[in-house]
């Protein structure tokens, strides 16, 4: 049973803020995409991060479809929260998700074909990642037997949530060894920013007009997913404007990047975890 809106005008506003957040948040990938590209160099873009934010993004993906396509996973959803609720995933939650995770797999390749000097990618990303995804399938068996798929799907979402909140401390970090954010385009951050604040305030819309805060609860991932975002955002701003404007931080010198640009993107596993780090400081 589909709830209806109380308001025409709140449901128009949902609608509108919902979509300036897919258009924010979708269009924050690019300014670093087209940088990339400009630069044919990702020097200076955490690629921890990156591996990290595709996994995040298709964990999300298979969240929102769910609740958005599947009758059986809204029924469930219904059963917990009520019946009088609405399912707290829109159209454009799905198709941002879409989107999110092709563009997060153009910049994986970018990676891969453009100078990246020493970086690679850690062994902690790949044993997070590996974890991650090995709970998500131990989860799946679990649910199958008893068509559990609202609790599955809780799984994924929750899964999202805490790739989401240590995504960006590579990079937060990576900036704070370099005493530069040389490399990371801070137009990203900036509209991601307009895209978390918008999100809230599509949540805060069907909130009002259901007179009902299940909106959130019944979606903490989504409320957790703006908040952290929001929260790195800052951290970001302050490091670009405050602490690190790039018209007093010196440019990488292309001669530290010359002998560099052919190592491996995934170093071995038997070369010690401080050569890596070692390595992304002197990027």
């Amino acid at each position: 049973m589909e709830t209806s809106w109380n308001s025409d005008i709140l449901k128009v506003e949902y609608s509108v803020f919902g979509w300036i957040a897919f258009v924010a948040w979708s269009t924050s990938f690019y300014p670093q995409l087209f940088m990339n590209f400009s630069r044919k160099s990702v020097v200076g873009l955490n690629f921890n991060y990156l591996l990290l934010n595709n996994s995040k993004q298709t964990l999300y993906l298979i969240y929102n479809a769910s609740l958005y396509f599947s009758s059986t996973v809204q029924f469930q959803y219904h059963k917990k929260y009520g019946f009088d609720q609405m399912i707290p995933v829109a159209v454009n939650d799905v198709a941002f998700s879409v989107h999110a995770v092709l563009i997060t797999l153009v910049l994986l390749f970018q990676v891969v074909i453009y100078e990246r000097g020493s970086q690679s990618i850690s062994k902690i990303t790949i044993g997070i990642i590996t974890v991650v995804w090995v709970t998500v399938g131990v989860c799946f068996f679990i649910a199958f037997p008893s068509n559990s798929w609202l609790w599955l799907v809780s799984i994924f979402n929750t899964m999202q949530v805490l790739l989401t909140s240590i995504k960006y401390i590579p990079q937060a970090v990576m900036n704070f060894k370099l005493k530069s954010t040389d490399g990371f385009c801070i137009g990203n951050v900036l509209i991601d920013f307009i895209g978390g604040i918008s999100n809230f305030a599509q949540m805060v819309t069907q909130s009002v007009d259901q007179n009902s805060w299940v909106n959130f609860s019944g979606n903490l991932g989504k409320v957790l997913l703006s908040l952290v975002s929001l929260s790195f955002d800052i951290i970001f701003m302050c490091q670009r404007y405050v602490l690190y404007p790039s018209n007093k931080t010196p440019s990488i010198p292309m001669s530290k990047l010359n002998d560099k640009v052919k190592e491996p993107l995934i170093k071995s596993l038997n070369q010690p975890l401080a050569t890596n780090l070692h390595a992304a400081e002197n990027v």
